[in-house]
């Protein structure tokens, strides 16, 4: 592989004056675009809503298969690679070594990659599927029923989305740091398309992967708004409407604008490690003060439970809950997509001297047992609160379709619980805040060219686009339009995940080989 043609490309392409320094391709493209969806969903939002709401319908049940079938393949081919020689390869070459201390690297990947998702899901999503559970399972068979309600979260939490990271996460980094490439989804496609990478083919490329990560990111802003008003709401009664979620979508912007002129160091790195520091405390708080046995057991038992369903909860042929398929997993399978630029970008850029074995089980395992931990803890003890002590707060969110007050109720039944629901506000936020600071950071990669060396002011102008595109679907049709169109960035994504499995192979291929 060629690399001297890398630096070329990459300094010539670059357009820099006004203090920016960015692809005179790719950035004026994606920024136009942006303003002009912005523009018009704003212009017509109750048309935009309905339309968002048919295309989010069509694609979850049209092509179910190619999420789960993407899905799966991501899985057999991270753990092809763990298992091979091509393992031992080191990302950044023989002698690089790691920047960040493990501790900080596994913070950096919990916040980015999982955050306000945990926060979201954590009591909601078990509690549903243990009232609707999938697989049309009996639901007065209670003890099964609670089985698969874990194991069906489980998987829409631990080694899928994660291999999903894993794949562009590995591509990029490899590419980048082994053979000088500029740290940007393109560069992954380097041994198919050679040189035409720094044409269209490549333009296209990165394009698509900064409006898969912006929808993406925008739809995980969408519920941390959610969650944080209910909070706002259940703690100091502040009323629920779409213009105070606007409001904390603009106040959560102006932090990680200032979390963005701190840099990666002071600002990312720092709240990452302070929010897996709350996290693990509430999460203790939880676990001592909770059902602790239970808990301990139930991790276990939820684990082997995910391995036993896994392949009838991976398969798409012959289901007879479609309603769970298209709702929940193949929704899940295309929100993972369309994150994947921005997790796999951050990872990549945070992963540098680790080996290809070492990132692979990084990123695989250890945010799956975080996961499994944190389910079993809040979404199995919300269980146990109405199983065993017929507590029903939490069975009244999801049947008043309130999902966003779930972890707040859940909390209720514990000790201290407004010191509690104030830190799980607080955690959201931050979660929020580094969500989209990190996207903010690899969008500028991205329409920088590669670039990792940037003027802060392009951070600070994608991190205001983010905002402006949470704001704008949230007015245009709340939470069903912001999955619409992270399903419908995910969608062409989804192909370009797959060709890059095929050409990080033969790119590590070649470089074991040399």
């Amino acid at each position: 592989m060629k690399s001297k043609t890398t630096s070329k490309h990459f300094n010539q392409t670059n357009f820099q004056g006004f203090g920016f320094d960015v692809h005179n391709i790719v950035f004026p493209i994606t920024a136009c675009i942006v303003i002009f969806f912005v523009i018009i969903t704003l212009t017509f939002p109750d048309e935009a809503g309905g339309k968002f709401g048919a295309l989010r319908l069509w694609l979850t049940s049209k092509f179910d298969w190619i999420f789960i079938i993407s899905a799966n393949t991501f899985i057999l081919f991270c753990l092809a690679i763990i298992f091979s020689p091509y393992g031992k390869i080191r990302l950044g070459g023989t002698n690089a070594q790691p920047e960040f201390s493990t501790l900080a690297w596994i913070s950096m990947l919990f916040a980015a990659g999982l955050g306000i998702g945990l926060m979201f899901y954590g009591v909601y999503e078990p509690v549903n599927h243990f009232l609707t559970p999938p697989l049309g399972a009996d639901v007065t068979d209670t003890a099964y029923t609670r089985e698969l309600a874990m194991a069906a979260t489980i998987l829409h939490w631990a080694l899928h989305p994660w291999a999903i990271y894993a794949v562009v996460g590995l591509a990029m980094a490899f590419f980048s740091y082994n053979h000088k490439l500029p740290l940007s989804v393109r560069s992954a496609f380097y041994p198919l398309l050679g040189e035409k990478i720094w044409g269209w083919s490549g333009h296209l490329i990165d394009i698509l992967a900064v409006f898969a990560t912006i929808f993406g990111i925008a739809t995980s802003l969408g519920f941390g708004a959610e969650q944080s008003m209910a909070g706002l709401n259940y703690l100091f009664g502040i009323s629920i409407s779409v213009s105070n979620k606007v409001y904390i979508i603009i106040g959560i912007t102006g932090v990680a604008l200032i979390s963005v002129l701190r840099g990666i160091h002071g600002g990312i790195k720092l709240l990452s490690e302070i929010n897996i520091m709350i996290a693990a405390t509430l999460c203790i708080f939880i676990f001592t003060v909770g059902p602790t046995l239970h808990i301990v057991r139930e991790f276990f038992t939820n684990t082997i439970s995910y391995i036993e369903h896994l392949p009838a909860l991976s398969n798409w042929i012959g289901r007879e809950d479609s309603a769970f398929l298209h709702n929940w997993t193949t929704f899940y399978w295309a929100w993972w997509m369309s994150w994947s630029p921005f997790v796999g970008m951050f990872i990549a850029r945070v992963s540098r001297g680790r080996t290809v074995r070492e990132f692979l089980i990084g990123v695989l395992i250890i945010p799956s047992i975080i996961g499994i931990a944190w389910f079993t803890t809040f979404g199995g003890s919300a269980i146990d609160q109405y199983i065993s002590d017929g507590y029903t707060g939490v069975i009244h969110t999801i049947q008043n379709q309130t999902p966003e007050m779930s972890i707040y109720k859940f909390l209720e039944g514990f000790p201290l619980s407004q010191v509690t629901s104030t830190v799980a506000v607080v955690l959201i936020c931050i979660f929020f805040i580094t969500s989209m600071d990190s996207g903010a950071l690899v969008i500028d990669t991205i329409t920088a060219g590669g670039k990792l060396n940037t003027p802060k002011l392009q951070r600070m102008l994608w991190c205001v686009f983010i905002g402006l595109i949470a704001i704008t679907l949230m007015i245009s049709g709340g939470l069903s339009s912001l999955q619409a169109m992270a399903l419908t960035t995910a969608f062409p994504f989804c192909a370009i995940l797959l060709i890059m499995c095929y050409s990080t192979a033969k790119g590590l291929i070649r470089e074991f080989r040399s």
